[in-house]
């Protein structure tokens, strides 16, 4: 599917995303562009035909839309339409005029998107701090769903796991000199110690500075709100579970340092109509370390309460 398409009110011609700046050659180009309250655009792909259910895929902090490329292709073979895109300061979407990106700021996002979007309620399935903006959105009466898919996320995360990834990504502010240096920093924060199987899978997920070193495809400034977040996030999150009336399920990577059982079990004292999986063989990026179990645990949630309430 190749349908650049403006789905709202364009900025004017003069206007470039600021995240498609120094993206690498071969990187493939947004299929959709919304555009925020804000007059930011927001960068989607879909796979599927409209006409069918909606699901909305949401990726976590320091990824990308691209995160979900699979996952989006399973579902859409299935009968879905499926959408996932950029969050704000991710990826070919603009960064943050003023550094806003506050859970509210991500929330607004959604619901341009979805609104952008004219269907029905839709699946909502998101991962860390995609899985954080869903629930606000949904807890808090902000946006309208189907079903929920957390994955990897509840509102007691631990400080160790969370310490662990702000790490990973405030390395190398100055740049990386390689590919290969980009490949070994993300073998040493798998826990596994995996190497990506190609260098070229990563091109999505950098781009390139006028002085040829390669940065993670982030703004920057995103990382100095997540102390606050965090800080904030454990109150305003447990109340929105408290709130969740829509068929929900939540996914753990059995080897996750950021979402402990505690963590689980706190979550399902707020929300006990809540459906539990753990992966075992995965970590906290659940969709990445095994993308087949999860892709049958959801596939199947989704059957049960999206196709069949549709019958």
């Amino acid at each position: 599917m190749k349908n650049t398409t403006f789905d709202m009110a364009p900025c004017g011609p003069d206007r470039v995303p600021q995240g498609t700046r120094g993206r690498l050659a071969g990187t493939p180009d947004p299929m959709h562009w919304w555009h925020t309250e804000e007059n930011m655009h927001i960068a989607g792909d879909s796979w599927g035909l409209p006409s069918s259910p909606l699901v909305v895929l949401m990726h976590g902090g320091g990824q990308t839309r691209h995160a979900w490329r699979n996952t989006g292709k399973e579902l859409a073979d299935r009968g879905y339409y499926v959408v996932a895109f950029d969050a704000r300061g991710h990826g070919d979407s603009d960064w943050a005029p003023e550094g806003d990106y506050s859970q509210d700021a991500f929330v607004r996002d959604l619901a341009c998107v979805v609104k952008a979007l004219g269907g029905p309620s839709p699946a909502l399935i998101g991962a860390s701090l995609g899985g954080n903006t869903a629930l606000a959105a949904i807890g808090e009466g902000r946006l309208e769903a189907a079903a929920l898919v957390l994955v990897d996320v509840v509102p007691n995360t631990t400080r160790a796991g969370f310490d662990r990834i702000q790490a990973f990504m405030k390395q190398k502010p100055e740049g990386f000199t390689s590919l290969e240096e980009v490949a070994d920093a993300v073998s040493q924060y798998r826990a596994d110690g995996r190497r990506p199987r190609s260098l070229d899978g990563l091109m999505k997920n950098i781009r390139q500075g006028a002085n040829g070193r390669y940065y993670w495809h982030w703004d920057p400034q995103f990382l100095a709100s997540r102390e606050d977040d965090l800080a904030l996030r454990h109150a305003r999150l447990s109340l929105a579970a408290q709130h969740l009336n829509l068929p929900t399920m939540l996914v753990r990577g059995g080897s996750s340092d950021v979402v402990t059982e505690e963590g689980v079990s706190e979550f399902l004292a707020l929300c006990p109509h809540a459906r539990y999986i753990n992966i075992k063989e995965a970590g906290h990026m659940v969709t990445g370390d095994d993308n087949t179990v999860f892709g049958r645990a959801m596939t199947e949630f989704l059957d049960e309460h999206i196709v069949d309430s549709s019958r």
